[in-house]
């Protein structure tokens, strides 16, 4: 890895961090990805729409404008030409997938974004746990889809 790619890695752990900061310090509210989606499309408090809109907006846009602008977002295939490449499952797995995600932010009250980033930030021993659970989940995934079943590379 390049000195560049990992400043890559830096400014955008910044950016995240200072958003969160942003949206506590202005609003009260925890950067929860997920939280601010089913707030959105769920829950429609009076009044409570326009920023989650503009901060899920701001979550595409970014990269769209980087893409647009003929910034680089990185390379994650392998292949020169692609950004991200085929689903190495399939789109029926990553549909099951997405579906357990979307489960499993449910029952942990929140996601790597809420947990992850705004509580542990907290020192939140309930975001601990959460994310020490996600990554522990994730890692077994990865062994399990690429060394058991045999699905990837």
């Amino acid at each position: 890895m390049d000195a560049a790619a990992s400043l890559y890695g830096l400014v955008g752990g910044v950016m995240i961090g200072l958003s969160a900061v942003w949206l506590m310090a202005t609003l009260g509210r925890i950067a929860g990805v997920s939280g601010i989606l089913s707030g959105l499309l769920l829950d429609r408090p009076q009044g409570d729409s326009a920023w989650r809109l503009a901060f899920l907006l701001g979550l595409v846009s970014g990269p769209l404008l980087l893409m647009l602008l003929g910034g680089e977002l990185g390379n994650v295939t392998g292949a020169p030409s692609e950004v991200i490449g085929d689903p190495v499952g399939g789109v029926g797995l990553m549909l099951i997938a997405g579906l357990l995600v979307g489960i499993g932010t449910g029952v942990g009250s929140g996601c790597t974004s809420g947990h992850g980033v705004c509580g542990l930030a907290r020192l939140s021993p309930r975001s601990l746990v959460a994310t020490l659970t996600f990554l522990g989940v994730a890692m077994v995934t990865v062994y399990v889809m690429r060394h058991v079943l045999g699905g990837g590379s």
